[in-house]
């Protein structure tokens, strides 16, 4: 009996040892909250994320678990887990289409991927532009251009429209880029329909002069005049100091 004893009293000193004190367990929903908040502002990314967690348990009900939600995305993110932040803000959409800062759920989305892939900055870097994925840019584009379409008027819609303009240069200026690459491969199909997409997708993008001159390059090369001479006088009429324009097509697409 004795030693019955001693093994029941060990088992409950080690699950008392196994289960530390949780200091937040009489907490009102105020007060996690105001704590979760000033580590969030702190940057104790992972502090906060635990207590906005334990609030969302414990009061799922209350309009501090909604808000709680979008502040553990802003916190994963800021804590490099682009992933969990993604996911938080997809759920927040999901469950929430018509809550008042639904719209930041989309800003923020956008602002994941755009800081996931500059990164685009380092597709211009890389030898081989064929193998570079501009998945998380066209992500960042799609959320701002939802955001903008569903929240023309919201306090996030100017800064979404001026990232939607740079990331249409950066990935026209990345498609293009693979359209030279192609080029210089010789796989001229290939280098046209990347050109191509360029011309449709980001008409007034910088990077149209290049596309314009791989097209007039490409034609040329598979022997396709009529095609050639007819990108050639797109070329000369809306850059005419382009060398191809003068139908010089020896300086084909670098």
């Amino acid at each position: 009996m004795h030693r019955s004893l001693a093994v029941l009293l060990c088992a409950l000193l080690s699950s008392c040892a196994s289960d530390p004190y949780d200091e937040t367990r009489e907490w009102s929903v105020d007060k996690i909250y105001s704590e979760a908040k000033s580590e969030l502002d702190a940057g104790n990314y992972g502090k906060a994320v635990k207590l906005f967690d334990k609030l969302e348990a414990r009061f799922p009900y209350s309009h501090y678990a909604t808000q709680a939600q979008l502040d553990t995305a802003y916190a994963h993110w800021k804590d490099s887990e682009p992933e969990l932040a993604l996911a938080d803000c997809d759920r927040f959409i999901k469950l929430h289409p018509n809550h008042p800062n639904v719209d930041y759920a989309y800003y923020l989305k956008g602002r994941v991927n755009f800081n996931e892939d500059l990164g685009l900055l380092g597709w211009l870097a890389n030898k081989d532009l064929t193998e570079r994925d501009p998945r998380a840019a066209r992500d960042a584009f799609d959320a701002f251009k939802e955001l903008v379409r569903l929240f023309p008027k919201s306090k996030y819609a100017a800064d979404a429209r001026a990232r939607m303009r740079y990331l249409a240069n950066a990935l026209a200026l990345h498609e293009v880029q693979v359209a030279e690459y192609y080029f210089r491969r010789g796989a001229y199909v290939a280098a046209v329909n990347r050109a191509q997409t360029v011309l449709t997708t980001a008409p007034q993008s910088p990077a149209v002069e290049r596309a314009l001159s791989v097209l007039v390059s490409a034609y040329d090369a598979m022997g396709l005049r009529e095609l050639r001479d007819a990108m050639q006088r797109t070329l000369r009429a809306n850059f005419p100091g382009n060398p191809l324009s003068r139908g010089d097509e020896k300086k084909a697409a670098r």
